[in-house]
């Protein structure tokens, strides 16, 4: 989550990529069978966050009374507000810049592979180079229209731990020979290989191909395909960003880092059981997946804790549930019977064992909104539980509503408005929302790219400033942080966890 006619001949000294033995046999070795799900898996990140750039531009598009279509002669200061949309646009074009960087980054060695490899990809590191060039120059172009920018866009980047003066760096990484010599060797390789599989990508690679042609106004050299090898080996789709030193397997939404590995262990992730109750709250993080681009701060992803049939049935044996459910058309008060009633098709999902284990979660991934087992949930890097305080009866309206929204589509836009698709914690939002005679939860909203949302952070944060006040609307029951260095997850107390949303969005690559 960067110049009307642009000058790419501005002298750089690019800094050749150090490919060690390690990153060459992460690639060349790998399993083929893997390697060919992943390829398959990132062509479609690609578009993805290609398209999350693109929204970023649009956005601007939208407020000219603050991003200018033209250079203002007169410049009137900035607010106080203005200034940090500015700045969360910024993190925002970043979080998306910065995965396809550590995408790029990863597929650099694309010529160590086999044949079937080989070109699929060179496909995936050239349409990452390309969203990245042509976006910035989109950006850059935007920003030059206002000097004032250039300040407020150089401040540091805690969230990101980017030093101040990135900005400078990243139009100095555009604006020369280099990176212009590297464009016309990847479009040299990408000729010799043809091809007319991944139309899609194609496409995208042609229309940024073109615009980047356009842009930049110069004439490209012409290159054989063994001389622009020989350059890309020397540039080596370079990082832009000073986070990215010595990160070159990064994330992905297929993990490309600890594989099948995660820092909370399958034997804390059943001792959490006894301690769970249908309606609890979970925020959960993934240090190394793609999926948490685009979304701020340290915790990406909220779920929500729905039991087992026999969880419930024991949890929901209340007087006040039965008196519900009854009125709500099931006479003999069973709040099973009633949401298999309602929900026929989501019932039975719900009952269906996921990789032989219970299914006890509901929760908006990129596959939709689906029923998985806590093991499948969980099996991730640092996990937080949290109780609404509500009654039995309202935990049972939440689900109940929760169970409505099962089998939609994932909702990349982070659009609250729609209910035809869902983001993590939209899926939260929407079964806790207060109605009448429904006390519900008050979740916060902010703006993401002129969208309202709830991230998950934004959760955490409400907790940490209602914890310990009559009104405070969640208790904390575990928190479970995980520590990159030491490869695995601790304890820890809600000390702990009030704090953990102030830190940094890339948390593992400035961790001590």
């Amino acid at each position: 989550m960067r110049f009307a006619v642009l000058s790419l001949l501005v002298l750089l000294v690019s800094i050749p990529v150090q490919v060690n033995a390690t990153d060459l046999k992460t690639i060349e070795k790998a399993d083929q069978a893997g390697l060919n799900e992943k390829i398959k898996n990132d062509m479609s990140v690609i578009q993805r966050y290609r398209e999350g750039l693109h929204s970023v531009l649009s956005f601007i598009a939208t407020k000219p009374e603050l991003f200018p279509l033209k250079k203002q002669a007169d410049i009137r200061l900035l607010s106080r507000d203005e200034k940090e949309l500015v700045r969360q646009t910024w993190k925002t074009f970043l979080d998306y810049n910065m995965a396809l960087d550590s995408l790029k980054h990863y597929y650099r060695s694309f010529d160590v592979l086999k044949k079937e490899s080989r070109k699929s990809s060179f496909l995936i590191a050239y349409g990452a180079f390309l969203a990245q060039y042509r976006f910035s120059m989109e950006w850059i172009n935007a920003m030059d229209r206002n000097d004032q920018f250039e300040i407020v866009l150089n401040e540091s980047v805690p969230e990101f731990g980017l030093p101040k003066e990135t900005y400078s760096d990243v139009k100095f990484k555009i604006l020369n020979v280099a990176q212009a010599t590297e464009f016309a060797a990847l479009e040299a390789v990408y000729k010799f290989y043809g091809g007319k599989d991944y139309p899609e990508v194609r496409a995208k690679i042609k229309e940024d191909s073109a615009y980047i042609w356009n842009t930049g106004k110069y004439k490209g050299q012409v290159l054989t395909a063994k001389n622009a090898l020989l350059i890309l080996k020397k540039t080596g789709f370079s990082a832009w960003f000073p986070v990215q030193t010595g990160v070159s397997e990064w994330m992905g939404d297929t993990k490309v880092y600890r594989v099948h590995q995660s820092l909370i262990s399958a034997q804390q992730i059943q001792k959490m059981i006894p301690l769970l109750q249908p309606g609890d709250i979970l925020l959960i993080r993934h240090e190394w997946y793609l999926s948490n681009v685009g979304l701020p701060g340290f915790w990406p992803h909220g779920a929500l804790y729905v039991g087992t049939p026999a969880e419930r049935e024991i949890f929901f044996n209340d007087p006040e549930v039965k008196t519900w459910v009854k009125e709500s058309g099931r006479v003999e008060g069973n709040f099973n019977a009633l949401l298999q009633m309602k929900y026929p098709q989501a019932y039975e999902a719900c009952r269906e064992p996921a990789n032989r284990h219970d299914v006890r979660i509901l929760e908006a991934i990129s596959e939709g909104v689906v029923f998985t087992a806590l093991e499948r949930a969980v099996e991730a890097d640092s996990a937080v539980v949290l109780r609404p305080r509500l009654t039995k009866k309202e935990k049972a309206m939440a689900l109940l509503r929760a169970f409505h929204y099962a089998g939609r589509p994932y909702d990349f836009n982070f659009d609250f408005l729609t209910d035809s698709a869902l983001v993590c914690t939209e899926l939260l939002y929407k079964a806790y929302e207060p109605s009448t005679n429904y006390k519900g939860l008050k979740f916060p909203l902010v703006d993401i790219l002129g969208r309202k949302a709830t991230p998950a952070n934004e959760i955490a944060r409400m907790f940490d400033e209602q914890c310990g006040a009559p009104d405070a609307q969640l208790d904390f029951i575990l928190f479970l942080d995980g520590y990159e260095r030491e490869k695995k997850a601790v304890e820890a107390n809600v000390d702990a966890f009030r704090q953990s949303w102030k830190r940094p969005k890339w948390h593992v690559l400035v961790q001590k």
